[in-house]
């Protein structure tokens, strides 16, 4: 097995502990188009997929329009997501900074739109590591297809068996999975550690990312 060249990160669920404010803002979303409730359980296992996907997921045989369900959840989102709404989880600037230093290059795939992730990136101190980002609007397919870590592999010219998909959903584990990849799930984000379990490690802290790398 070749030696890992490049990881290929999650960001909500994974780096970044955006739960809170996502599920603040499905509540509402679900609340002011005055859709059929949902628990906060049904609304975690819909993070990981794009907007327009998850009235179908959400709501089967409802015929809710896609693009108004992710128009009044972008206006909500904004409004909840004030500063210190969102914090990186233990341990991943310090993690990031090490496998950097140890020469991997550190990208992105994440089902949250380009714009979303660079502020995100930006405000949270991660422009030094992160060296490039797909978000959900970049690529045609979402997760669990595997055209974002096809993509990032073919532009930055890495092999699959080269690369690490990380994340906390098993859409991100299947993504990777679908490209060829090894994968790690993460069990502190959104996901359960029985979910995870077709991906290649599992781990309990980001910190612990080091400790697989070869």
């Amino acid at each position: 097995m070749n030696k890992t060249k490049i990881i290929i990160l999650d960001f909500d669920g994974t780096l970044g502990d955006t739960t809170a404010v996502i599920l603040k803002t499905m509540l509402g979303t679900i609340q002011e188009l005055g859709l059929p409730e949902r628990s906060e359980q049904e609304c975690l296992t819909m993070i990981g997929l794009r907007l327009t996907e998850v009235p179908a997921k959400l709501f089967p045989g409802l015929d809710l329009e896609p693009d108004l369900y992710a128009l009044t959840y972008r206006r909500l989102f904004n409004e909840y997501n004030v500063e210190g709404a969102v914090e990186l989880y233990p341990n991943v600037v310090e993690t990031l900074t090490a496998l950097k230093d140890r020469g991997l290059v550190l990208t992105i795939a994440s089902s949250r739109s380009n714009a979303s992730l660079n502020a995100y990136i930006k405000n949270l101190g991660l422009t030094d590591t992160i060296t490039y980002v797909l978000g959900g609007n970049d690529v045609q397919e979402g997760k669990p297809h595997p055209e974002a870590v096809n993509r990032t592999l073919r532009e930055l010219g890495f092999k699959p068996e080269e690369a690490i998909v990380v994340g906390d959903t098993v859409f991100d584990i299947h993504m990777g999975r679908n490209a060829g990849t090894r994968t790690c799930g993460v069990t502190y984000g959104n996901g359960t550690r029985e979910s995870l379990t077709d991906a290649t490690w599992l781990i309990d802290d980001f910190a612990e990312l080091i400790d697989i790398i070869d």
